[in-house]
């Protein structure tokens, strides 16, 4: 079982998902760091008849059990791109914060200088991935059914055909959700956590877990402030509280509002 969402699915069988393959490759054109990874056990023992008790002690090493085996295929992860020179990126954010669109921007602004893949999940439709596609790079879709995370493993499998080829820039779409995903270590080099301006700026103090584990975070929707009640100084100073010293960009992807600034950072990345 998710420990943290109680969504009954079970990571351990490592199973829970198919994939759909979204190949690009345009003729003479190139395809084209931070990690925490947040593991917390409860550990209640109530006090009383041994049959009671028994199932909360066997959910625990469960979880314990689940994130030790993925952890184990992360840390493979990890060194599988760290040898191939690959610096890997997973986005977290809720459902409809833009990540897709601020990809297929991101892409275009990258072409011709930065080899990139993308690795997308969703638990339904190979959408996104299609929606990426002719932008310049590898991508794969991962569908993961009823989960509400990608898992290491899922990733794993993936790797060598995706971001092999001299590939310098793996951006991992993961599952829109604030919770599960930032439970789950997929071997990246860090966490990007995305906050559209729609949500509201107490999102980091709500979702804490995602916010302190990510060095980076992007504010999405930028374009809509001036219709909103949406204060940028507030959610600033929540994000500082919860990550102080987080490296925050502003920006709109589609005016193009803090592109620039976007794309300067991630070349430097692969610099």
């Amino acid at each position: 079982m998710c420990k943290d969402c109680g969504c009954g699915i079970d990571p351990n069988t490592h199973s829970h998902g198919s994939y759909a393959h979204a190949h690009e490759h345009p003729k003479g054109q190139e395809h084209t760091h931070p990690h925490v990874h947040p593991h917390e056990h409860p550990h209640e023992h109530p006090h009383g008849p041994a049959t009671p008790a028994m199932p909360e002690t066997r959910t625990v090493e469960l979880q314990q059990k689940i994130l030790s085996r993925n952890d184990e295929q992360a840390e493979k992860n990890r060194a599988w791109l760290k040898a191939h020179g690959v610096v890997a990126v997973n986005l977290i954010s809720s459902p409809g914060t833009g990540k897709t669109y601020l990809l297929e921007r991101t892409l275009e602004g990258l072409r011709g200088k930065v080899k990139c893949a993308v690795i997308t999940g969703d638990q339904r439709t190979d959408n996104d991935a299609r929606r990426l596609m002719g932008k310049g790079a590898e991508v794969r879709q991962i569908e993961t059914i009823n989960s509400c995370h990608l898992d290491a493993e899922q990733v794993g499998r993936l790797l060598p055909e995706v971001a092999g080829g001299g590939v310098k820039l793996l951006f991992i779409e993961n599952v829109g959700n604030l919770v599960c995903p930032s439970a789950f270590d997929l071997g990246e080099s860090f966490k990007i956590a995305l906050l559209s301006t729609t949500e509201g700026e107490d999102k980091p103090v709500k979702y804490p877990t995602l916010l302190s584990s990510a060095p980076v975070a992007i504010l999405t929707k930028m374009d809509l402030v001036p219709y909103l009640d949406w204060n940028a100084a507030s959610c600033r100073a929540a994000l500082r509280q919860i990550r102080p010293g987080v490296f925050i960009f502003e920006l709109s992807a589609k005016t193009g509002l803090g592109m620039e600034a976007w794309l300067d950072y991630l070349i430097k990345l692969t610099a």
